[in-house]
């Protein structure tokens, strides 16, 4: 579903003292934009009311049963005034929409003020914008106040409320899935379950000696083993790791699949020390990069919030997302950092194909002698939206910030797969993000979409969203 768009409901304002000529047109005209950016979309029949528009009350009614027959089949509406529109037709329509709205106004042109050809819609919105506070209606409004569906601007509102909607529509009823207790060296990742499942999110546990008896089940003659063994091939290059540790991880590949599969998980969190590393000789790095790359959030240490987070980054990017560590400064650059984890960066963030090799940091400790799995690369340059979740005194508290990666050099014995991170006023960032008591972890995701994600999360799902770089 990485990069699915989505569907909107079209709704058209209309107010019998301005122009109703301008309806029939507007219908054209945004079902015409709406085919252009690649949405789909459900349109109210233009028999069913005056013009295919709403103005009365009675006519709200109608558009709100249309809504109503139509449940589930649409993400959003798109409530547009080819002239000033009334309110409370409006409200009948919408107070139960239960999906972000977005109100568009048709802009006048100075040339056509005569009382046939204005449209009024300037104004039209205010009192739309007005009435929906009055009645506790969420809404999307963008700048500039009006905007023509032909043109650029309206593109770029439609792109940001696309992610709004993803986003929202995104965290409706997740199950995320941990792999494992959290780490008893690990007490940062500490989550609090209830407080996610007040807000439609169920976690799933999964014991590791349940994960490994069913490994132990799997011959290579398996199909799903033949198949998991082809994917892993062509997705990373596993040279430099034993044909008995390449089999292993197949193994545990298989499982995490079936896992995933049987309890409809969106997203997992995985306990990938020590356990793996001793009693398998395997670290499950690249079995992580591989599932985020198909849109499949695995965040590691089991960190249940981060997997959260990575998955509404998603949605929001339409692209894949990671979680890394807030690992190393930068020589001494101030704005810089190294951003770092063993390997479940996703390729499509990678500069090239990843090198499997073992755990270099990990099998220094006693009683590991050599755990292949680590996804060893470089993360390309790209601009970026960082994030992280966590949960204190019952409610689910964020953080939301952008930066970018850069070309900048790493050393080449620089274990795992690491970029370089440009963040403004970043020591100012660290600083506030500790004191906030936040994760070692950040989840990042390609692209500049902390917009969409604050109006999401804060506006329409009403969760504490806190921006440090605007409080820096």
């Amino acid at each position: 579903m990485i990069g699915a768009k989505s569907t909107f409901a079209l709704y058209f304002g209309n107010r019998g003292f301005f122009p109703a000529s301008l309806l029939e047109s507007a219908r054209s005209e945004m079902i015409e934009v709406m085919k252009k950016l690649g949405h789909d979309y459900i349109i109210l029949d233009a028999a069913a009311t005056r013009n295919g528009a709403v103005e009365t009350v009675a006519e709200g009614e109608i558009y709100a049963r249309f809504l109503k027959e139509n449940e589930g089949k649409f993400d959003g509406v798109i409530l547009s005034l080819p002239n000033f529109g009334d309110e409370n037709g409006a409200v009948a329509a919408l107070r139960d929409a239960n999906v972000p709205i977005l109100v568009q106004a048709y802009p006048d042109e100075l040339d056509r003020m005569a009382p046939e050809l204005r449209r009024d819609s300037f104004c039209g919105k205010m009192s739309i914008m007005d009435v929906f506070v009055q009645n506790d209606i969420l809404f999307s409004a963008l700048k500039p106040h009006t905007v023509s569906p032909a043109g650029d601007l309206f593109a770029d509102h439609i792109d940001h409320f696309d992610r709004v909607c993803r986003v929202v529509k995104g965290m409706e009823k997740l199950r995320i899935g941990a792999i494992g207790a959290r780490t008893t060296a690990f007490k940062t990742v500490r989550i609090d379950e209830v407080a996610l499942q007040r807000n439609n999110i169920t976690v799933e546990t999964f014991d590791l000696s349940e994960v490994f008896a069913r490994m132990n089940d799997i011959s290579e003659s398996d199909g799903a083993y033949k198949r998991k063994a082809e994917r892993l091939n062509g997705y990373a290059d596993f040279s430099q790791t034993p044909p008995d540790k390449f089999a292993m991880l197949t193994r545990l590949g298989v499982v995490l699949d079936a896992i995933v599969q049987e309890n409809q998980l969106d997203a997992i969190a995985v306990r990938c020390w020590l356990e793996m590393q001793k009693q398998l000789g395997i670290s499950p790095c690249v079995l992580m990069s591989e599932m985020n790359n198909r849109g499949v959030p695995a965040s590691c240490e089991v960190d249940i919030g981060n997997a959260v987070v990575m998955l509404l980054l998603s949605h929001a990017s339409g692209k894949v997302a990671t979680c890394l560590d807030w690992n190393n400064n930068y020589g001494d650059d101030e704005d810089k950092c190294i951003l770092f984890h063993c390997g479940p960066v996703p390729q499509d963030m990678m500069t090239g194909t990843g090198c499997v090799t073992g755990h270099l940091i990990l099998d220094n400790a006693p009683d590991i002698s050599s755990s292949h799995g680590c996804n060893v690369g470089r993360i390309k340059p790209t601009p970026f939206t960082f994030s992280s979740m966590l949960t204190a005194d019952g409610e689910m508290k964020f953080y939301l910030g952008e930066g970018e990666f850069t070309d900048d050099p790493i050393p080449d014995n620089f274990f795992g797969c690491a970029g370089v991170a440009q963040i403004e006023r970043l020591q100012d960032v660290l600083l506030s993000i500790g004191r906030q008591g936040h994760r070692h972890h950040t989840s990042v995701t390609p692209g500049t979409v902390g917009a969409a994600v604050y109006e999401a999360l804060y506006y329409y799902l009403g969760h504490d969203v806190w921006v440090p770089q605007e409080e820096c």
